[in-house]
């Protein structure tokens, strides 16, 4: 791998400099007032890239696995219900989370390229005349298969059920570059990390809790110690943390947050909806398919393209590292093999862009498949001048 070569997966992403500055920081004493001064900025700035008035932000030091199990662990007991669906691996991960935690899943199988099935939901809901089910699981954006589904359509099947169940949405790969709408959607708990839409590196797990969802926590009773939002929201209200907080990545995510909010959310969507579209001019060009079943479901941060079949996806990712020191993201679970991921969140503009599309397609045409040299990059390169970046909407 090339460190001066921009990187195509889907997280971490790639970091602006003042970022990676803004982490390396002199010590400082984190019981002391200056740490108020750049924890309290993150948790309101985080609470805006929710579009949230009300929800009440928790930073772990972890990943998005970790907020998963925050979210669980503080709001139910072992033996409760959940329901969620499984349409790639992420929403595969998070249920077996749950199994491991003693919880009752009931798993709607799901093809992987779809995205949840709110209509079975709203069926499943309907007929839990007790309320067994205390959650409803959700995948914002499928990472494994570039697929985002609709969270406000499961909102609605909680409603039009009369269903009290948290819905908890796993939204790693998608908040901060993605619209995301915890108010307006009805969301308890909401999943993020901080190395991807953030552009920092892996170390921050970010979820926002719900006033509902912090009373369930009164009650819960599976074991939670590093992981307790009563713990840390009592640290926050003496400007620290119950242990030692990750100093400089918090000032990182301060950082992000500034920059984020300068560019203007609804800019930093459309300009990952710029991207996105380019790249996938580009994959029609060559040809060949997403694995998201149809437009509605495209995701705005990965695009997971298929392969011919017989032809191993996964060697376009090695033979991209091994001889032009760019990264790009491997098929994982059912889809391995069968398509190569391009990530494109961040950090990242057109000119980035182009050349992660001009190195896959060399490495495409390197091992044999029926690609033509320029021709995913002219309908990239056509797409963006039709529709150039305004003044802010530039890479963060």
């Amino acid at each position: 791998m090339s460190f001066q070569n921009p990187v195509f997966i889907p997280g971490p992403t790639n970091m602006p400099e003042a970022l990676r500055k803004a982490c390396d920081m002199p010590t400082i004493d984190h019981r002391s007032p200056i740490f108020g001064k750049i924890l309290h900025p993150c948790l309101d700035g985080v609470r805006q890239v929710l579009k949230s008035e009300s929800a009440n932000i928790f930073i772990f030091p972890s990943t998005g696995t970790g907020g998963w199990e925050t979210a669980l662990t503080n709001t139910l007991s072992k033996g409760d219900k959940v329901l969620a669906a499984r349409n790639g691996m992420f929403s595969h991960r998070w249920i077996d989370m749950c199994q491991r935690h003693g919880l009752d899943v009931q798993v709607v199988e799901t093809p992987w390229g779809q995205g949840l099935p709110a209509d079975r939901y709203a069926e499943i809901l309907k007929a839990d005349k007790n309320h067994q089910i205390k959650v409803v699981l959700a995948t914002h954006n499928e990472t494994a298969t570039g697929v985002k589904s609709d969270i406000g359509a499961v909102r609605k099947a909680l409603d039009a059920a009369g269903h009290p169940a948290l819905l908890f949405v796993d939204g790693v790969s998608s908040i901060a570059s993605m619209d995301f709408r915890f108010d307006d959607w009805g969301v308890d708990v909401a999943v993020t990390g901080s190395q991807k839409g953030f552009m920092l590196p892996a170390g921050l797990a970010i979820v926002g809790f719900s006033d509902k969802a912090v009373a369930a926590s009164k009650t819960a009773d599976l074991p939670r110690t590093f992981f307790d939002i009563k713990d840390m929201q009592n640290g926050y209200n003496a400007n620290a943390f119950p242990y030692t907080p990750p100093v400089g990545l918090m000032n990182g995510l301060k950082m992000s947050l500034d920059m984020l909010l300068d560019e203007g959310l609804e800019n930093v969507f459309a300009r990952h909806h710029r991207i996105a579209t380019g790249v996938r001019q580009a994959v029609s060009a060559w040809g060949l398919e997403l694995c998201a079943a149809s437009n509605d479901l495209h995701s705005d941060t990965v695009s997971a393209i298929r392969t011919p079949d017989g032809f191993n996806a996964t060697d376009i990712v090695t033979h991209a590292a091994d001889v032009y020191g760019v990264a790009f993201g491997v098929g994982l679970g059912e889809v391995a093999g069968k398509v190569f991921r391009i990530g494109h969140l961040g950090s990242l503009t057109d000119v980035m862009m182009l050349s992660g599309i001009a190195t896959a397609e060399m490495c495409m045409a390197d091992l044999g498949l029926d690609i033509t040299l320029g021709s995913g990059v002219a309908a990239s390169q056509q797409y963006y001048r039709a529709n150039p970046a305004t003044a802010h909407q530039t890479a963060a």
